[in-house]
């Protein structure tokens, strides 16, 4: 048996520039090499590390005051990591000093934003401040009223859904740690919910994922959300109904989609 420590095959080393996965990593014998195992069992143990990392919310509210920010920080009703973890219902509503913070500082606004530790608070640590610093540019122009951030220990998505309904905030925009990848510990996810109220489904929002310079960058992620905004003000919905037609930044659409063609 000969030994190989890659594939001979030169297009699937080509392949490998364009991907995080593992492709051609290559064999020895029966058993991949030392190199891709010990690699496997890195990537593995950051992950676990990103669900478990605790969020350092006052580290991220003074890197976000340094951009002109408000920050109010909040926490669930699960009151540690291992309750969150177990009970995912406590991570998706308010512990009570939270809610009676935010019902002394209610005012309407557009957009309340939150940011939320989910199952990666290094994704909030890493990307929160310069995500938000690229929507703020490009909203910049246009008359939205906004909230400060809410940081949210040990919150889930449908956090959100109270937050906007506490602040009467026509919608939310949640910021959020995803679940971690063998690739990705440090995944930004975004969701966009219109009307916010306690006890929504999730086809009641908008999800843009993997937000971060190795995935969907910034820019481009501030660009699809400020989309999906605008029409939801206008159509006054999110969700289901609402599609995602942005084109790349600069070019123009061509036709209609395919699978939508009759």
């Amino acid at each position: 048996m000969v030994n190989k420590d890659t594939f001979g095959d030169s297009s699937w080393q080509a392949l490998r520039r364009h991907t995080a996965a593992r492709i051609a990593l290559g064999r020895h014998g029966v058993s991949v090499p030392t190199s891709a195992q010990l690699a496997f069992q890195l990537a593995h143990a950051q992950a676990r590390d990103a669900v478990h990392l605790a969020l350092d919310g006052e580290a991220l509210a003074r890197a976000l005051a340094a951009q002109g920010q408000d920050c109010v920080q909040l926490h669930s009703a699960a009151a540690t990591r291992a309750e969150y973890l177990q009970r995912p219902d406590l991570g998706r509503r308010l512990d009570d000093v939270s809610r009676v913070r935010l019902l002394a500082g209610a005012a309407r606004v557009d957009l309340a934003l939150v940011a939320a530790d989910g199952l990666s608070a290094l994704a909030i640590q890493r990307h929160a401040a310069p995500f938000l610093a690229a929507l703020r540019a490009r909203l910049a122009a246009e008359a939205w009223t906004l909230s400060p951030l809410h940081i949210v220990a040990q919150g889930r998505v449908a956090i959100g859904d109270e937050v906007g309904q506490l602040l009467q905030a026509k919608a939310v925009l949640v910021l959020i740690g995803e679940r971690p990848g063998l690739s990705s510990p440090d995944s930004l996810g975004l969701y966009l919910t219109w009307a916010p109220t306690v006890g929504l489904l999730d086809e009641r929002r908008n999800c843009i994922s993997n937000v971060r310079p190795e995935g969907l960058a910034y820019a481009p992620a501030a660009y699809r959300l400020h989309y999906l905004l605008s029409q939801a003000f206008t159509r006054q919905l999110s969700g289901v109904g609402l599609k995602d037609e942005t084109v790349e930044e600069g070019r123009v659409a061509v036709g209609r989609n395919f699978l939508l063609a009759k």
